[in-house]
């Protein structure tokens, strides 16, 4: 029993309280209880109390003398309560008589306690028995000594209790806290509540003519249409998380794997957006290796690595360029500041022939030099940013890299992809190698199709892909064979429109820096930037 403060105020109280317990836990009846509960007959007995009391509280692991003591001086200053003592002597004597046997069965019982645990009491000997710990442990394991010592029950179960092991019944990422290298972890199961990082937040710029307004990052009506698109915002960030996981580690069937992994892929509801670029050297875009393609990635290579993910089809459309020879670091410095200043030039209301003659200024302004000649940064001029739509990679409007394009203006809740492209050759490309990205149009209602390989194939390629861009990995990779003459036929019927490499003049170089932003209605979101670029 745990008492939590002797000298209380109201003694009384305390008095009947204290009694009630420890008379019942040593086996008082409530009669005898109540023949003793009056404070004044506990005063007036309080030598006969303590002699009860000390040898109970004592088993208990405390020592009351000194609370006894109080309650006889509180007694010996009330005169009063002597007369009431004589009023009541006849009960008290006849319980006065049962008091020593209660004493003995105590002793009993605390000294039978006592020798279990090999404790002796006063200058009594005591004869501690050998105990055999084979049984000890298998009355333990099968609880046959629950009832014995309740104490030591206790400490038992404490010991056989295993603490639960951090992560036992929860993702391997949410016990670390953190993705493995290299990453094997989907983004959900990182982030289980379903809060992705946002991007990198900028404000709108504000146009000379005034047209995009000063106050949107503060306005309560933007902010509460900002919030109505949360859920969409979501599948982009996890979107985005799991490109930036992903890109800073492998190529093409690596990269792809891990991608498929960290995105959970799970048909068209998430999954790769289109087939992994690794274009090298003068080519700038849409080159994957088919199957037995031998090419290999060298050393003075300067190789774009441009891949997507999508959640529920919002894409992320990312790219960077990857070189191992310093002498090319002015051509990549160049084009990423120049796809830094187009982003940084977005916004609602802006004209987007304005974004493309900022990033043009700025990409001119470098030079590269390569063995011993030096070269003028171009942009590709017939390469654009475009804007993004749910599985349509381009949904319409483009983001020029030079002046002179459209007056079009961006609109409030669009995504762009922001990318820019730089050589050293002429700065135009032209198709060129063999074609290893394909996409459905967007804009093809039905065709009959009288090849059987023809109406299966399409079978396959809106089951797994939709609108989204493959390649001939990927049909490889579902377990289609002999299925080029039907995509030739689906090609010809413009069902699936065909993307060539597309490459400067040989031997130059090209670079290329692309990030995925959304014009939100507060602020515009640089949903894939990274710590990389």
């Amino acid at each position: 029993m745990w008492i939590r403060n002797p000298l209380v105020r109201d003694s009384e109280r305390f008095g009947q309280i204290l009694f009630t317990s420890l008379f019942t836990e040593r086996g008082f009846t409530h009669a005898q209880i109540k023949s003793i509960s009056s404070w004044h007959a506990l005063v007036g007995w309080s030598h006969n109390v303590t002699s009860v009391l000390v040898p109970c509280l004592q088993v208990l692991g405390k020592d009351y003398k000194n609370m006894a003591a109080v309650m006889a001086n509180h007694g010996e200053g009330k005169k009063s309560k002597q007369e009431i003592e004589e009023s009541n002597s006849t009960d008290i004597i006849n319980e006065e008589n049962k008091v020593p046997e209660t004493i003995k069965k105590n002793k009993k019982r605390r000294k039978r306690r006592l020798v279990a645990n090999g404790v002796c009491e006063g200058n009594d000997p005591v004869v501690t028995p050998k105990i055999d710990k084979s049984k000890v442990n298998d009355e333990v394991l099968n609880g046959e000594n629950d009832d014995k010592d309740p104490t030591a029950a206790k400490k038992k179960k404490k010991k056989k209790k295993k603490s639960k092991t951090p992560g036992q019944s929860e993702p391997e990422s949410v016990k670390k806290g953190k993705q493995t290298t290299p990453p094997t972890i989907p983004i959900s199961e990182l982030f289980p509540e379903g809060n992705f990082p946002e991007g990198e937040i900028m404000e709108y710029p504000t146009v000379a003519d005034g047209r995009t307004a000063k106050d949107r990052f503060t306005s309560e009506e933007k902010r509460a249409m900002d919030r109505l698109q949360s859920d969409i915002y979501n599948d982009v960030r996890q979107a985005a998380e799991a490109h930036r996981q992903t890109r800073q580690y492998m190529l093409n069937e690596e990269l792809e794997k891990t991608a498929r992994t960290l995105i959970n892929e799970n048909g068209l509801k998430a999954g790769l957006a289109f087939p992994t670029g690794c274009s090298r050297n003068h080519c700038a875009a849409h080159y994957t290796p088919n199957a037995g393609d031998p090419t290999v990635l060298e050393y003075d290579d300067v190789c774009k690595i441009d891949f997507g993910t999508h959640i529920n089809g919002r894409i992320i459309d990312c790219a960077f360029t990857l070189t191992f020879n310093p002498k090319y670091d002015n051509l990549l410095k160049a084009v990423k500041d120049a796809t830094n200043t187009g982003i940084k030039a977005a916004g609602v209301d802006v004209r987007l022939c304005d974004i493309g003659e900022a990033i043009q200024e700025v990409m001119e302004s470098y030079e590269v030099e390569l063995d011993g000649k030096t070269y003028q940064v171009k942009p590709i001029r017939n390469l654009n940013g475009h804007s993004i739509s749910p599985y349509r990679i381009h949904s319409g409007k483009t983001v020029p890299i030079v002046k002179g394009g459209e007056a079009i203006t961006m609109e409030e809740n669009e995504f762009y992809a922001i990318e820019t492209f730089g050589s050293t050759g002429k700065g135009y490309v032209h198709d060129d190698m063999e074609v290893s990205h394909y996409m459905k149009n967007f804009e093809t209602g039905h065709v009959p199709l009288r090849l059987p390989r023809s109406r299966q194939l399409l079978n396959t390629i809106n089951q797994n892909f939709g609108t989204l861009a493959f390649c001939r990995r990927w049909l490889d990779r579902l377990g289609q064979t002999k299925y080029l003459a039907a995509l030739k036929d689906l090609c010809d019927k413009s069902i699936v429109d065909q993307y060539p490499p597309l490459c400067d003049i040989k031997g130059s170089y090209t670079a290329q820096f692309e990030h995925t932003i959304i014009l939100r209605p507060t602020c515009k979101e640089v949903v894939s930037r990274g710590d990389d670029y």
